[in-house]
């Protein structure tokens, strides 16, 4: 039997996004979403919030290799050797994003909310990269485990918001 998919947004993630929507409208700065496995639920996330939410600049939902490359520049050959579920992948997202963008901070998630059809498609392994214009670029890797698919992509949602607050502090 299929899971049910159904998203609500737990008041936790809500004031998270809240907080970080405040701090780039303080610094007036802009934010970039390059989302795979949350399927565009950062960006939706983001433009929830009243007040604030013009902070955010755009989102890209690339779910598939041939988006990743097309909308965001992922190299072909890192698809090829390391894959669309991998750290360079994730910091490949991240800085495409900034680079096809005006934003000045970008966060990326990659990865697999359910086991894939591989012997390396773990289920809950998610890759997370965020950069800030003019700053470093920071890389994360989360296992949640086989836990399902809305509570990986509930899990990525708050970690791809504590990166973006992180860089949003530099």
């Amino acid at each position: 039997m299929a899971e049910a998919l159904a998203f609500s947004v737990p008041p936790h993630l809500d004031r998270l996004a809240r907080e970080v929507l405040e701090r780039a409208c303080a610094k007036e700065l802009t934010l970039a979403a390059a989302e795979s496995c949350t399927g565009g639920l950062l960006a939706s996330l983001l433009t929830d919030i009243p007040g604030c939410s013009h902070a955010f600049e755009r989102g890209f939902v690339v779910y598939t290799e041939a988006a990743k490359r097309d909308l965001l520049g992922v190299p072909q050959h890192v698809l090829d050797t390391v894959g669309a579920v991998s750290e360079a992948c994730a910091r490949a997202m991240a800085q495409g994003a900034l680079e096809r963008s005006p934003a000045d901070v970008a966060a990326a998630i990659t990865g697999f909310a359910e086991a894939g059809p591989g012997p390396r498609d773990e289920a809950g392994l998610v890759h997370f990269a965020a950069v800030r214009r003019g700053f470093g670029l920071t890389h994360r890797l989360v296992r949640f485990g086989d836990v399902g698919r809305a509570a990986v992509r509930q899990g990525a949602l708050q970690v791809a918001l504590e990166m973006m607050r992180d860089a949003l502090a530099r």
